[in-house]
């Protein structure tokens, strides 16, 4: 492949070579200096032409879309400057609406518990209340039951005894005097306790 390039190439050179041989010897006419003049004239024509189309047609346009361009990238970055300022300022009211909703919820938070306790401290002092109530009514039942107790005692005393004596007699005895035997022994079982 390499050698086949390399052959290709020298063909050429050798092509080449013959032909700027073969111009010289039938002279070359863009080297005469006779048509010297109107080569210049058309070059000048040529360039005047092209730099006219290319100043006054092609180049206008180029430069309008580069402005067009440009003001556009403008417009875009001055509208991203924009939205981003907007996005900072929502991020701060937002960060704003956080801090005082965390606020509102603590001050919440703090109202309930204060409420509650209250709450809880009033219904306690309502049920000590009533445990007291109900203490002392059970205090003064209580106080009730000592009082009628000796009575109610000495009665049911009175009246078992009259039972059993009329059993192991079979005669009834006297109330009074079972009432007197009976309280006498009531005395004396209430001064050994009290003495002891």
């Amino acid at each position: 492949m390499i050698k086949k390039i390399f052959f290709q190439s020298i063909f050429f050179n050798f092509f080449f070579i013959k032909e700027v041989f073969g111009a010289e010897s039938g002279g070359m006419p863009q080297l005469n200096p006779e048509f010297w003049v109107s080569q210049i004239f058309w070059l000048t024509l040529t360039f005047g032409i092209l730099y006219i189309v290319l100043s006054k047609l092609i180049l206008p346009k180029i430069s309008a879309n580069l402005e067009l361009r440009k003001s556009r990238i403008q417009e875009n970055i001055e509208a991203a400057e924009k939205q981003r300022e907007s996005s900072d300022a929502k991020l701060k009211e937002y960060d704003n609406i956080i801090l005082k909703s965390k606020l509102e919820a603590k001050n919440i938070f703090r109202y309930a518990r204060e409420k509650i306790i209250k709450d809880i401290n009033s219904k306690k002092e309502t049920l000590d209340k009533q445990i007291d109530e109900e203490i002392k009514k059970a205090e003064q039942e209580i106080g009730v039951l000592k009082k009628d107790a000796p009575e109610k005692i000495s009665k049911i005393a009175i009246e078992t005894s009259a039972q059993l004596v009329k059993k192991l007699i079979g005669a009834e005895m006297n109330n009074s005097s079972i009432s007197a035997i009976v309280n006498d022994l009531s005395k004396k079982n209430g001064d050994k306790y009290h003495g002891n």
